[in-house]
């Protein structure tokens, strides 16, 4: 008998050694989650403000590509006034045209609403090829006024 409530004492010391554990082991199992989420959290919102970073120095860098265009445009227009009559109106409805074309742009990026991530890409490509195209035609107006 004695033998019994040996082997039982060991089997159960044994028994709550396996318990214990087991619980110990879930126990840090949830604990490395709860900071894998954590840490999930903090790269998330380390992403968000760099996102909105981005946008905001976009924006900032197409209003100084706009206000450069504006300059430009208010020159072409003085530079204009010293041509030729003929050559004159035909100038005035290009610039015209450039100039309604940049506001457009600046129109754009003004109403541009956060689509997400992929919308931004997409949405800065475009207006970055716009704001090109709009800038070679600029360039080409006073290569061909220089003729």
């Amino acid at each position: 008998m004695k033998k019994s409530i040996y082997l039982f004492a060991a089997i159960m010391f044994a028994g709550g050694i396996i318990l214990t554990s087991c619980e110990s082991t879930s126990q840090q199992k949830v604990e490395n989650a709860e900071e894998n989420v954590s840490e999930a959290k903090q790269d998330l919102h380390e992403a968000e403000m760099d996102y909105s970073a981005a946008i905001h120095d976009f924006r900032r860098e197409t209003d100084e590509r706009i206000t450069t265009n504006e300059k430009y445009i208010s020159d072409l227009k003085l530079q204009t006034e010293n041509e030729k009559k003929e050559l004159r109106e035909e100038r005035r409805k290009k610039i015209a045209e450039l100039e309604t074309r940049n506001n457009d742009m600046k129109k754009r990026m003004n109403e541009y609403n956060d689509n997400g991530k992929d919308g931004w890409e997409s949405f800065k490509r475009e207006f970055n090829r716009d704001m090109d195209e709009l800038g070679n035609a600029l360039n080409n107006l006073t290569v061909n006024n220089k003729k």
